[in-house]
C-alpha cells in the first residue's frame, strides 16, 4: 500500500469540520479524532478498492549488447490480465549505473490489453548490468491511496568497451598497406617476403632494383615486399592490484583495453593471429583461436565482464598461459603498471622467462605530465614533486624492462593505444615480426 499526496490534504481540509463542530459545542479533539478515522478508512478503503498488480504480466524487450556511454532503447510490456482497468505508475528497477530516469512512466491498461512502456539507458559503467523486478503502483478510485507490488522480471544488458581509440585506425591501416606493397612507398627489411615487381620511382630503395626484370623491360624495375602473415600476437592484460588505479577519466584497464582493442584490429588485418589472456591470479578472460571478422567482436564480449581485482599479479602465472598459447616466435604484448621499483620486482623476476624465446613489448599507462606553474604555491609544489617522483620511478622500471630484454612503452591514455600500434607497425617494417 502507499498514500497519494491528496491523502495530507484531505486531512488539512478537516481544519474546517472541526472548527464548525467546536463552535457548535463539539469538543475539539473529538472532532478531529474522528476527522482522522475518517481519513484513514477512506485510505484503506481507497486502497483495497484499486486492481491488483500482482494481475499483471510483464515481457522485456532488452538488445544483448551496447556500448558504453551510447543510448539504448529497452521495453517492457505490461498486460492486464484481471477483469478491471489499471491506472497507475510503473517503475524499472535497473542498478544506478544504467542511466535509467528515475521518474515512474504512468500506465493506464484496460482488461486485456498491453501497453509497452519505454525506459532509455545510457550505460555509465562497462560490463553486466541487471534489473531484477518492476515495481507497479495501482491507484484506488479515489486518488488517496493504492496498492504498490514488486513482480519479477529479470533482464540484464551487456555493455561493451567502447573502443575511442578506433579513431586512430585508417591512418595506421594506410601504413600497414604501405608495407604490404599496394603503394608506390616500399620497404625492405629483413624477414620480409618477395610480392611483385614494379617500375621504379623517385625516391624507392635503389637496394630492391631487380636488374634482370630491368633489362627484359627496358626500364628500371623494383622488386616489392610484403611483410610475413600468419605471426601470432599474444596480447596479456593485467587485471590485478595496479589496474584499478584511476588514470585520467578512467582505470588503467580500461585504457590498455582500448590498446589492445586498436592492435587486434590491427594485427588481424595484417593477417597475423591474436591472442588475448586477461590475467591475475587467475585467468578473468581469454580469446584464442579466432580470426577474422569474428575476432573484435569476441574480444569486446570477453572484455565487458572483467573488473580490476585488488590483488597481486602472480607473473610467473601470466608467462605460463602465454607459453600455453603459442610455442611458435610470436610478439607478446604485456600491458601492465609497473611504476614502483619495490612493486616491479615480481615481474622483473619473471620477464627474462619469456624475453628468452620471443619479442616482448611492456606497455604502461602513465598520467599526463603537469604543466609548469611559474608561481606555484605549497600544494603546486608538492604536486610537482609527487609527479617528479613517479617519473622518475618510472623510468627506472622502464630501465630494468630493457636490461631483461624486452621494450618499454609507456603513455598516457589517450596516446598509449596509437604508439603500441606504431611499435607493432615498426615491427613490422623492420622484419622483426
Amino acid at each position: 500500500m502507499y498514500v497519494t499526496g491528496r491523502l495530507p490534504l484531505f486531512v488539512g481540509l478537516g481544519v474546517v469540520p472541526v472548527v464548525l463542530l467546536s463552535i457548535a459545542g463539539v469538543d475539539a479533539w473529538l472532532a478531529m479524532a474522528g476527522w482522522a478515522l475518517l481519513s484513514i478508512a477512506l485510505a484503506l478503503t481507497d486502497a483495497a478498492a484499486a486492481p491488483d498488480p500482482r494481475q499483471l504480466d510483464v515481457v522485456r524487450e532488452i538488445p544483448r549488447r551496447s556500448l558504453l556511454g551510447q543510448q539504448v532503447e529497452t521495453g517492457v510490456t505490461v498486460r492486464n490480465t484481471g477483469v478491471r482497468t489499471l491506472r497507475g505508475r510503473v517503475r524499472d528497477a535497473w542498478q544506478p549505473t544504467a542511466g535509467a530516469p528515475l521518474e515512474r512512466a504512468a500506465v493506464d491498461i484496460p482488461p486485456g490489453e498491453s501497453r509497452l512502456v519505454r525506459v532509455p539507458l545510457l550505460p555509465r559503467r562497462r560490463g553486466e548490468l541487471r534489473t531484477e523486478f518492476l515495481v507497479v503502483r495501482s491507484a484506488g478510485p479515489l486518488g488517496l491511496a493504492g496498492r504498490q507490488r514488486r513482480l519479477d522480471a529479470p533482464g540484464a544488458l551487456r555493455v561493451l568497451p567502447p573502443f575511442t581509440s578506433r579513431r586512430h585506425l585508417p591512418s595506421r591501416l594506410a601504413r600497414l598497406r604501405e608495407l604490404d606493397g599496394n603503394t608506390s612507398v616500399q620497404v625492405r627489411g629483413q624477414g620480409t617476403e618477395f610480392d611483385s615487381l614494379r617500375e621504379y620511382v623517385r625516391g624507392d630503395d635503389v637496394r630492391s632494383i631487380d636488374w634482370r626484370a630491368t633489362a627484359r623491360a627496358g626500364t628500371t624495375m623494383l622488386r616489392t615486399w610484403r611483410p610475413e602473415r600468419d605471426r601470432h600476437v599474444v596480447i596479456i592484460i593485467d587485471t590485478g592490484r595496479t589496474a584499478a588505479a584511476r588514470v585520467g577519466d578512467g582505470v588503467r584497464m580500461d585504457a590498455a583495453m582500448e590498446a589492445a582493442l586498436l592492435l587486434s584490429a590491427l594485427a588481424s588485418r595484417a593477417g597475423d593471429h591474436v591472442h588475448l589472456v586477461m590475467f591475475d591470479r587467475l585467468v578473468r578472460a581469454r580469446v584464442t583461436g579466432v580470426d577474422g571478422p569474428g575476432l573484435l567482436p569476441a574480444l569486446v564480449d570477453a572484455m565487458a565482464p572483467v573488473d580490476p581485482q585488488l590483488i597481486d599479479t602472480d607473473w610467473d602465472a601470466a608467462i605460463a598461459q602465454v607459453r600455453r598459447l603459442t610455442s611458435r616466435p610470436s610478439l607478446v604484448v604485456l600491458l601492465t603498471a609497473q611504476d614502483a621499483p619495490e612493486a616491479a620486482r615480481g615481474f622483473l623476476g619473471s620477464l627474462p622467462a619469456v624475453t628468452a624465446r620471443t619479442r616482448v613489448v611492456v606497455a604502461s599507462v602513465t598520467d599526463d605530465p603537469v604543466p609548469a606553474d611559474p608561481r606555484p604555491d605549497a600544494d603546486e609544489l608538492y604536486r610537482q614533486a609527487a609527479y617528479a617522483r613517479a617519473a622518475r620511478d618510472a623510468e627506472r622500471v622502464a630501465a630494468a624492462v630493457r636490461r631483461a630484454g624486452a621494450e618499454s612503452i609507456a603513455a598516457s591514455p589517450d596516446d598509449l593505444p596509437p604508439a603500441v600500434a606504431d611499435r607493432y607497425l615498426a615491427l613490422k617494417a623492420a622484419g622483426r615480426l
